[in-house]
């Protein structure tokens, strides 16, 4: 049986992880740490295209009592059986996943459903099919969008008045000091993936943040 899911609001702050990430040597205390800072205003994204599921299974069957002592959010990218039997929060989709449509008709609302999106296009096709928020992006030069044209935050500013309902989240080389941009543009969160796990000091990075992020949504609510 599937562990019970809690509805919750979309956090402010993902933070999401990469093959090399996983693999690294006490992550999962620096994930602790990451939901003891961060609480319910965080999600940490399992992001591992080329790590075996049983391994995913299993650190995710580790990181979820932590998220619940936190009320932090735990999100499986891409892996809809790993976040259905592992009890996560949500699945979030790129662009080759499996149809939101689809997953929707399959979960119903027992999962929370993110989308990765680039242009308008793909982003009405998430909010039609029903995802609850979409990474949007690439905003900014970023060494996990090598090789990709950063579309600055005109393109959070540009997908506003297309999209109504479904919240946008930066994502791509955002550093706390373009958080305040990034939310007046018109984004409800970021996403961060190095900004987070590569700083000395992973409880001062969501801080940071955090802060940042407090003070844009004040300004802009």
């Amino acid at each position: 049986m599937r562990p019970a899911f809690r509805v919750k609001k979309i956090p402010c702050l993902h933070v999401v992880t990469d093959d090399g990430i996983l693999e690294r040597q006490g992550i999962l205390g620096v994930m602790k740490t990451v939901y003891e800072t961060g609480g319910p205003d965080v999600a940490v994204h399992i992001r591992g295209p080329s790590t075996h599921g049983r391994k995913i299974h299993e650190l995710v069957r580790k990181i979820r009592p932590i998220a619940d002592s936190t009320d932090g959010h735990l999100f499986l990218n891409d892996r809809l059986d790993i976040a259905w039997t592992a009890g996560a929060d949500g699945v979030h989709l790129g662009q080759r996943s499996l149809p939101i449509r689809a997953v929707r008709r399959l979960v119903g609302h027992d999962l929370t459903i993110g989308a990765s999106v680039h242009n308008e296009r793909e982003s009405a096709t998430a909010e039609k099919e029903g995802a609850d928020y979409a990474f949007l992006g690439t905003l900014f030069m970023s060494p996990s969008h090598h090789g990709i044209e950063p579309g600055g935050v005109s393109l959070i500013s540009k997908m506003c008045p297309v999209i109504r309902d479904m919240p946008l989240v930066g994502i791509g080389g955002i550093t706390p000091e373009r958080v305040g941009g990034v939310l007046a543009a018109g984004a409800k969160g970021v996403a961060v993936i190095r900004g987070v796990w590569d700083a000395g000091n992973p409880r001062d990075a969501v801080r940071a943040y955090l802060s940042e992020l407090k003070l844009g949504e004040g300004e802009h609510t």
